[in-house]
Parts: structure tokens; C-alpha cells; sequence
């Protein structure tokens, strides 16, 4: 099947090499380089670099409802557009272009977790499962009719980017899964309980900011959901520490939030509004990251001491 594929984040890229192996690949689509890190150099989204790399044509439109992009899609003249975390919405003449339609790759099962940060979401919410769809494009944001979905379970201390990256493997699996279905007359689809619709939204980077008076659990949720970006964080000794692992247990104690209660090659327990949270991979902002073992030996923790918040 000749397909143009619409693909920005890392997540996409296992999408793209399933379908490479059946498919023709007519074209990628993929956002524009924009700056990263501290030197603010423009780089590649992770797509264009895999797309490269197996010599596909890329393009990286500014504007995609101008005319012009329309008009390229359509000389193009792909039979199906498959999507995954491109991460910018597609008026009607777009998505009236292929002959088959458009199939979306998003990480979560809908109705649940609409929107740009499904993962991460999943993760803040405490959720034990998650999942991956398959499904139709429409207008609405993630609203369109479920073509495939498999269940994910969650880890209790996995990261948002452990998760991303299971996700992303299962995704490239059901897309071809659900291409091979189209070819073949096979293809399903039914509509989603739109009434049961949760949404995600954006993560900030000020939803990295540690408050000691929540429960250990939300902020060990917090902890993973922000592992990569944007890094749970607090200040201990009056310097900015990222914490990126941890566990939490319901542990009552009488100690103010953010007190160390314990601190060895286990963890570093840490009081809370409710329940205690064992940190064991932190890193002081600019370093190395650090196993709580290797923290230890180079900065002494002793119970008592307290973490505090940025403010």
C-alpha cells in the first residue's frame, strides 16, 4: 500500500519501521527542527533522523492549511495516511486526501487519555494499566472510531519514558496489524464512548515542582510521569536535586513533610502529608544521575535533614 506517514516524537518511529517493511513509504511528514537543550541548537525530531537514515523523502512543512500542502499531498497520491505523535491537528481537506483514510497510533485506551500527553497522564493518575489504539482521524482531537487496542500493564515504578517506549513497540506492532487488516477487507471499526472521555493535557515544566504535603503516592506518580521531562525536582542543602526514581509506602509517621527519616543504600525515606516516599535515583541539577548508593557516598544524608520546595 503507498502510504505518506505523519510522525514527529520517538515515540512514532517504530510505526514508521513496521510499515517500511510491507509498504511503500511515498513521503514522511514531520515537524520542523526546532532548539533543544541548553545551547538551543535546532535539531531533528527523531522521526527525520530514522527517515533518513532508510533514504525516504522528508518534508517539514511550517504551514499545513495554506493551500501548498494540500496540493503536494494530493500529487503524492497516497492510498493511506498513517499518523503518530506528530503533534499538530489536520484541517478536513487534509484529511479528505487518501483514498483509505487516515489510521492514528495513540498511546492510551480511549476514550481515556485524549490529548498530548497520554503517558504521562496515565502515570500521575496512578492508573495499573494503559494501553495502545488504533484509530480513525477525525476533527475532533483523538475522538475518532477505535480500529485496534491492546492493553499495557503498568509497572508500579516504571518512568514515563520505560512506558513510551512499550507503547511506542506495541504501536508499530498493531498499525501493521491494522494496515494488513485494510488491504484485506478485514478491517473493523467501532465508535468510542464519548461520554467516558478523559482528556491529558500539556505537561509544564512547573509540574515537576515536589510539594512535601501530598501523599507519597501522588508524588511518587509525579516522580515517574516526569522522568524525562520535565524532572521532579526540589531543593536540598539550597541546591536544585531531580529526583528520578523512587518507590512510597502508607508508613504513618510523625515527622514534618520532607523530613529524611532514613537514609542508606536502599533509599533516602522521606515524610509526606501521607505515607513515606524511598527516593533511589536522584541527581543534583548539571550532574551525572546517581543510583541513592553512589548519592550517598558523596553527599551524607542523615535522618533529620529536610528536602525542600522550589518556590
Amino acid at each position: 500500500m503507498r502510504i505518506v506517514f505523519f510522525g514527529t516524537a520517538e515515540i512514532a518511529v517504530p510505526c514508521l519501521a513496521s510499515l517500511c517493511t510491507a509498504h511503500e513509504i511515498a513521503a514522511v511528514v514531520t515537524q520542523p527542527d526546532r532548539p533543544k537543550g541548553r545551547s538551543k541548537k535546532p535539531e531533528p525530531p527523531e522521526v527525520k533522523v530514522w527517515a533518513l537514515e532508510h533514504g525516504l523523502e522528508v518534508v517539514q512543512p511550517e504551514k499545513l492549511n495554506d493551500g501548498n500542502f494540500e496540493r503536494w499531498l494530493r500529487e503524492k497520491k497516497p492510498e493511506l495516511c498513517a499518523l503518530a505523535a506528530y503533534g499538530r491537528l489536520l484541517k478536513q481537506p487534509i484529511l479528505d486526501v487518501p483514498l483509505r483514510g487516515w489510521l492514528n497510533m495513540h498511546p492510551s485506551l480511549l476514550p481515556r487519555w485524549r490529548g498530548p500527553s497520554p503517558v504521562q497522564t496515565a502515570l500521575l493518575a496512578g492508573d495499573d494499566v494503559t494501553g495502545v489504539t488504533i484509530m480513525r482521524i477525525t476533527l475532533e482531537m483523538d475522538a475518532g472510531n477505535i480500529v485496534l487496542q491492546e492493553k499495557l500493564p503498568v509497572g508500579r515504578t516504571e518512568t514515563a519514558g520505560e512506558l513510551s517506549r512499550r507503547a511506542a513497540d506495541l504501536g508499530g506492532r498493531l498499525m501493521a496489524q491494522a494496515v494488513a487488516q485494510m488491504e484485506t477487507g478485514k478491517l473493523t471499526e467501532y465508535p468510542q464512548e464519548h461520554d467516558q472521555a478523559t482528556f491529558s493535557r500539556m505537561l509544564q515544566k512547573e509540574d515537576g515542582i515536589i510539594r512535601w504535603d501530598r501523599e507519597a503516592a501522588s508524588i511518587h506518580n509525579q516522580i515517574r510521569a516526569c522522568n524525562p521531562w520535565p524532572v521532579a525536582h526540589c531543593l536540598f542543602r539550597d541546591r536544585m536535586l531531580r529526583l528520578l526514581r523512587s518507590d512510597y509506602s502508607e508508613k504513618s509517621h510523625s515527622a514534618l513533610p520532607g523530613t529524611v527519616i532514613q537514609a542508606d543504600r536502599q533509599g533516602i525515606v522521606v515524610a509526606t502529608g501521607k505515607g513515606c516516599l524511598t527516593i533511589t535515583e536522584l541527581q543534583w541539577a548539571g550532574k551525572n544521575p546517581l543510583a541513592v548508593d553512589a548519592f550517598l557516598r558523596g553527599t551524607p544524608v542523615r535522618p533529620g535533614d529536610c528536602f525542600q520546595e522550589v518556590t
